[in-house]
């Protein structure tokens, strides 16, 4: 099973701003939602991070060793990190929104990010089909993987929700990615 975890809430998060490569730690909340996933995860094999202090910090409750995978990193939003939405134009925000090789200024596109996330996802499946792995990432890089398991041939990480310390489960069945549950949060019932 390819267990798929965004990392707790960060001050970033908090405010409603794009957050990227920027490394921002877990704020209080993110902390108790670290402890939440753990508890809520299961017999875990195998932990996978990004190299992002949000996602190791989430990884850490578990109290496993963690492998760090550059590949689960976040978009890089380029120029766009630590800024609020409304600063974006209207054009860019659009031309984001409609070409998935559009790449904010001094960042990367949504095509890049599939391609890494799908590389990541393929070197997994034989470790994945026999072991519980968990991978702590991001926002952008877990639409991926969904977009990814579905083969998906249209980008649509638009019609993708992402909550705040989520789960997603995706099993691999004769060496192929089935989505079993996506965006879980019943875990944080008490937040």
């Amino acid at each position: 099973m390819l267990i798929i975890v965004r990392h707790g809430r960060t001050v970033a998060n908090a405010k409603g701003l794009l957050q990227g490569r920027i490394d921002n730690p877990l704020d209080v909340q993110g902390l108790r939602q670290a402890q939440h996933i753990a508890r809520a995860l299961g017999h875990v094999d195998v932990v996978i991070s990004s190299p992002l202090q949000r996602a190791l910090q989430t990884a850490e409750p578990l109290g496993l060793p963690c492998r760090v995978d550059q590949r689960w990193v976040e978009l890089d939003y380029g120029e766009w990190d630590e800024k609020p939405v409304s600063e974006i134009t209207k054009e860019q925000w659009a031309s984001w929104r409609s070409d998935s090789s559009f790449t904010p200024p001094g960042g990367e596109s949504l095509q890049q990010l599939d391609t890494r996330i799908a590389e990541a996802c393929e070197e997994l499946l034989p470790e994945a089909e026999k072991s519980n792995i968990a991978v702590f990432t991001h926002v952008s890089p877990i639409k991926s993987a969904v977009s990814w398991t579905l083969g998906a041939e249209q980008q649509i990480s638009w019609s993708l929700n992402v909550g705040q310390a989520q789960i997603t489960r995706i099993a691999i069945r004769e060496g192929r990615p089935v989505l079993v549950s996506f965006n879980e949060t019943w875990h944080l019932e008490d937040e």
